[in-house]
């Protein structure tokens, strides 16, 4: 029966479970990655599981996120991360080497691997033809001690690309225009496999920016084929070693069918505060801008920062206009350098940071109280910025340049001639680290601000809690756990972290849940899009929270939740969440035994009067909710 790619790179590496939707599965991994935010975490996560050393292909330990260093905390984690590398055989990206996701891209990605990153954003890699996917720390820990990672067998949700981009159109393009069809939680359970004529007149580079943002559709990844233009980029970065062409059998079958004609696209904005609010940006030019941002990692490579500097040659900014120039990696600034566009960006007035996340994260560059901010950044999340009730646009780099330019979002189309793009010029300066071949030796260097993991109680026989928290649709990840130059320096010190939990919703939550725990928290659909960082799950565990409730959960949240041991509960009925208000008690008898059980129809009662909510899970993840947890689990089994 012909195939299609997802359905290859699965089948070559399921270890456990069987290939049919909906089904657990079990995947061996090839590569992990973490970055700092979520590293430091998950390396103290696979210190407790008591190895000496990494049991995957390749680890990596990025750091990328909290680049500012106005105290000991960010420093000092560095420093813990580049010493637990060397003790357990990790590589090592110091700060300002690049974003995780473009150095994996450059430097270790090969088609048809096994990716599993602590980031959302790791299906960036697919675009390499690797199945490159997004975890909780806890997952990627297990998965660095050999452990399979587990999740649902996926649809795949084929998008068939057809013709070639018309000037002044590109990647950001083609998956805003899936945002704008699909929604924030059009992918969900799927993985996106791109395939048709088209995608040969798509750049690697192109096609990773657009796997990037998949995470924004829910999907569980995204992935193109091998071909010759893979293998062309792999033998520029001096791997073509690693190259083989990969792509689906003829007449292979999707679940799901969307088609794009590259040629049809126009340059499409996402409007504040979701990128699913997309409009061509020819709508947009009554919204004025006084900061562009060009970077992350799925708008900082060298394609990106050149068609800027090529749009913007001999030009100025607009008075009153930031224009920002966040690179995604050493390499991708280097050759700008190299081809002349760096000069470009400085003369025209452009300001140059170092290669890291930075703003996308809320590390630095937050735009002023009620002025609009242009991103080539993959996300726009209420506040994510560092400014609350700030008005970011999220777009490529074409509209970035001519916004820039003008002062008012623009359609870059007005520009005229599109430069033509020059070839990345043949350098690769490299601060990467690589693993010692024995680290048993290296001792692990502790800050202050690194506290031990919390210990995590198991599962109780019966529930009586409170209602301490209701919150509506779509609630991310960002508000659960905020991130920005305040917050992200604690992620190390669980118990000073958590008492940021909702605090954007509810300044006093932490408090409430601590005095009343055990808690539970009452949400609407797709609870926990967005950034896969486990704190949002961890710290509100530390602070009590036993369950959670909600009409639908998000893919990675939901998994973090069950590995910290918080059982998320589904609304049998989607109306009885409006029965649900903070303040009321929820008791649910025997909830150990009917998780163990694999009962799915949970019986409880809100204020005495009875509910009925659902619990679909694995036999799996039935047994870590009653461990506590999955480090319980695996302690447990060790």
């Amino acid at each position: 029966m012909p195939q299609n790619l997802t359905q290859k790179i699965i089948a070559a590496h399921l270890v456990e479970g069987q290939a049919h939707a909906g089904q657990e599965i079990g995947l061996r991994i090839d590569q992990t990655l973490t970055q700092d935010a979520t590293g430091t975490l998950a390396a103290l996560e696979f210190e407790a599981l008591g190895l000496d050393k990494v049991r995957t292909e390749v680890s990596v330990s990025y750091v990328d996120h909290n680049l500012l260093q106005d105290d000991f905390k960010n420093p000092d984690d560095h420093r813990f991360l580049r010493s637990s590398a060397a003790r357990h055989g990790l590589w090592f990206s110091p700060p300002g080497n690049g974003i995780c996701h473009q150095l994996h891209l450059l430097n270790f990605g090969r088609p048809g691997a096994t990716l599993l990153g602590s980031d959302s954003h790791t299906p960036h890699g697919g675009g390499l033809g690797m199945l490159a996917m997004g975890a909780g720390g806890l997952d990627v820990a297990a998965a660095m001690a050999g452990y399979p990672f587990f999740f649902s067998y996926p649809a795949v949700l084929g998008v068939r690309l057809t013709g070639q981009f018309s000037p002044w159109v590109g990647a950001k393009d083609v998956i805003l225009e899936l945002l704008r069809r699909l929604t924030v939680k059009g992918g969900l359970g799927c993985v996106l496999e791109y395939f048709g004529p088209g995608v040969a007149n798509l750049t690697v580079s192109q096609r990773a920016a657009i796997c990037n943002m998949g995470a924004e559709l829910g999907a569980t990844a995204s992935l193109f084929p091998s071909d010759q233009r893979t293998k062309a980029f792999l033998e520029a970065q001096g791997r073509g070693d690693v190259f083989r062409p990969l792509a689906a059998d003829e007449h292979a079958g999707y679940d799901r069918l969307e088609e794009i004609d590259l040629g049809t696209l126009v340059p499409l904005v996402a409007c504040p505060s979701s990128p699913d609010k997309v409009r061509p940006a020819s709508e947009l030019s009554d919204v004025a801008v006084e900061q562009v941002i060009v970077g992350s990692c799925g708008g900082g490579g060298y394609e990106d920062l050149m068609t800027v500097a090529l749009a913007l040659s001999g030009q100025k900014l607009a008075n009153g206009v930031s224009l920002y120039i966040n690179p995604g990696s050493r390499q991708a600034l280097a050759q700008t350098a190299q081809a002349g566009g760096l000069m470009d960006l400085l003369e025209t007035g452009g300001s140059l940071f170092q290669a890291g996340c930075l703003g996308c994260i809320g590390m630095s560059q937050a735009p002023a109280t009620g002025t609009a901010s242009l991103r080539t950044f993959p996300r726009n999340f209420p506040g994510r910025s560092g400014t609350k009730g700030d008005a970011v646009y999220l777009c490529g780099p074409e509209v970035a340049a001519a916004s820039a330019m003008t002062g008012h979002i623009t359609d870059p189309r007005t520009l005229g001639h599109q430069p033509h793009l020059p070839p990345a010029p043949p350098v690769h300066p490299e601060a990467l680290v690589p693993p010692l071949a024995d680290g048993s030796t290296v001792e692990v260097l502790r800050g202050p601000n690194i506290a031990p993991f919390p210990q995590l109680g198991p599962l109780p026989s019966d529930l009586e809690c409170l209602v301490v928290l209701k919150v509506g649709d779509n609630i991310t990840t960002d508000h659960i756990m905020p991130a920005g130059s305040r917050i992200l320096p604690l992620r190390s010190n669980v118990p000073a972290i958590s008492r940021h939990v909702f605090e954007a919703l509810d300044p006093d939550f932490s408090r409430k849940a601590q005095e009343a725990a055990p808690v539970a928290v009452a949400g609407g659909e797709n609870y926990g899009q967005g950034s896969s960082r486990e704190h949002a799950a961890l710290a509100p565990r530390y602070l009590g929270v036993q369950v959670k409730l909600a009409k639908s959960f998000a893919r990675i949240h939901r998994a973090n939740l069950i590995n910290f041991g918080i059982v998320p509960l589904v609304f049998d009925d989607p109306a009885d969440y409006d029965r649900v208000q903070a303040g009321q008690r929820l008791r649910i008898p025997g909830l150990r035994q009917a998780v163990l059980n694999g009962d799915e129809d949970i019986q409880a009662s809100l204020d005495g009067q009875p509910l009925k909510l659902r619990l679909t899970a694995s036999p799996r993840d039935r047994q870590i909710l009653a461990a506590g947890g999955l480090l319980n689990h695996i302690k447990g089994e060790l």
